[in-house]
Formats: structure tokens, sequence, C-alpha cells
């Protein structure tokens, strides 16, 4: 078992690194401190079809984000920090509860700032029988060495990768957009290494009989006006990762939280641009997953 009064006292499990003592109640940039806060539990049947299976991926939303997008499509539970409180014991009942139901594994979502605390409530579940795999599922803002932390507890990566550094055009104004959105200047400094470490521990992802095993599956949401972001995400991944990677374009951003601030943002992709990006991802060699390309 992890010491949690130990790295929440002084905490820099995330790129943030704000160094707070949590164990204190004091909170850093997620807007949490030690105690586990959970917003919702249960059977999710709106993640990937390789997640979902038949009685859906058996989903944990963490309350707060150590990320914090302007943008975020999750916001009362991000920012707003909507939950409820548990122990690392209740943690880990409520993952053996999800098994039990059927769930095809177990999906921890933004789970970055409560890293610590996950790792005992896994490693409890496992000693009770848990069996299914475990699903990173992340904004991609993240440590190597927090990942390193996880790798015993975790069989499948989920991260986003958002955008890379290039810059984005408005009106005569060139921005980064992660430093614009999510005040992370340095994001794709440590998404790109952390995608590359999550890839070094698992693997392309492992499907069986329709349902996801082991691997890395990364996500990348498809925003207005930035067509070129999104194809130097696809870059990086077929050049550093490898174009067997299960790359999701995800079609379903929406204006929420602040992005009505934005002009850039301030809409949905088009159906032109959505389609720009697959097609861009087919000529890189790009073939899963599947459903998206048929």
């Amino acid at each position: 078992m992890l010491n949690l009064n130990e790295i929440y006292k002084s905490c820099s499990l995330c790129p943030r690194n704000c160094n707070v003592d949590r164990t204190i109640g004091s909170e850093g940039d997620c807007g949490m401190d030690e105690k586990i806060k959970i917003s919702y539990y249960g059977p999710h049947f709106g993640e990937e079809p390789e997640l979902v299976g038949r009685n859906g991926s058996g989903t944990i939303f963490f309350s707060g984000c150590n990320l914090l997008c302007d943008f975020c499509q999750n916001s009362e539970i991000s920012h707003f920090k909507s939950g409820n409180y548990y122990s690392v014991e209740e943690l880990s009942g409520i993952i053996l509860g999800l098994q039990e139901i059927g769930c095809t594994n177990i999906n921890l979502v933004s789970p970055t700032h409560f890293s610590v605390s996950i790792v005992n409530a896994i490693l409890m579940a496992k000693q009770e029988g848990l069996h299914i795999p475990v699903v990173y599922n992340s904004s991609g803002y993240e440590k190597k060495e927090t990942l390193k932390m996880m790798e015993e507890v975790i069989d499948i990566y989920m991260p986003d990768l958002k955008f890379t550094n290039a810059l984005i055009t408005i009106g005569n104004k060139k921005i980064n957009a992660s430093k614009e959105f999510c005040n992370a200047e340095d994001y794709f400094e440590f998404a790109s290494g952390a995608i590359i470490e999550m890839y070094r521990q698992k693997g392309d992802l492992v499907v069986r009989n329709g349902i996801a095993k082991r691997g890395l599956l990364i996500r990348h949401l498809i925003m207005p006006n930035m067509m070129a972001n999104s194809r130097e995400i696809i870059d990086f991944v077929a050049e550093n990762i490898g174009v067997n990677t299960y790359l999701n374009l995800m079609d379903q951003y929406r204006p929420e939280y602040k992005a009505k601030n934005y002009d850039i943002i301030n809409r949905r992709a088009s159906n032109a641009e959505i389609q720009t990006s697959i097609d861009y991802a087919k000529s890189r060699g790009f073939t899963r997953p599947d459903w998206l390309y048929s």
C-alpha cells in the first residue's frame, strides 16, 4: 500500500506541482484536498463499444480535475466539484460492486489527483477478487512518475490528446490553445511524454471477442477551426506510437462552460471538419477504431 499522507502532504502528482498539503484540507489546482470525492458511479453506455460490452463500463466520475479546460464538457463535475466523499475502503467496495453487477471494466474518469488513493483501493479490491480490467481515463496531462506508480494496477490507458504546441490564428493574434483554454502551456510536453509511457507499459489495445482487455486507447476531440492541430495530433501518434493505435477522433464537441467567451470555439465542429480529420487519419494508415471509418 502507498503512504497517502506522505504523498498528499506536498502534492506533485500532476504537472501543476502545487506542492500544497492536501492532508490538512488545502486544495490544489484540481480543487480537491485528500478526501476522495465522486460525482457518479455506475454502468455507462456512452464509451467506445470495446469498453461498453453487454452490461456497460463500470464508470467512476471523480470530482475536480487537474486540467480544467474552459470548454469542459462536464464542468459540473470538474469545475463545480459536485459529488460525495468516500474513504479508500468505500472506493474499493464501489469497484467490487460494479464488477458484481456485471460491468465490463472499471473506468476511472479524471483520476489523476486521487491516483494514490485509487492505487490503494484497487489493491484492496484485488485481494477481494477484482479481476476485470481497470481503465485510466484522463485528460493526458500526466507525469511519468505518477503513471509508473499506476503500472501494476491499470490495464487500459485511455488518455485524451487535446493539443500540440501549434499556434492557432485568431484574427491577427496567434495563440497556444492549451495555454488559452486550459492555462497549461506545457500540456503537450507532458501529454506526449505520458502517452509514450502509457504505450511502453501496455502496448497497443488488445481486444478479445469485441472487449478491450489491455493496452492504449487515445482520444482526440475534434474542435472547430483547429484542423491544423488535429493533423499534428494524428502525425504525432503515427510517428511516435504507430498507426495500429486505437485512435478515436471524437465528434461530440459542443461549446460548453466558458467556450462562448471564445469566438473560435463557440460552435460545434462542422461535418466537413470532422470528415477532414478522419480522412487525414486514414491517409496516414490508421484503421482503428473500425466503426469510426465505416
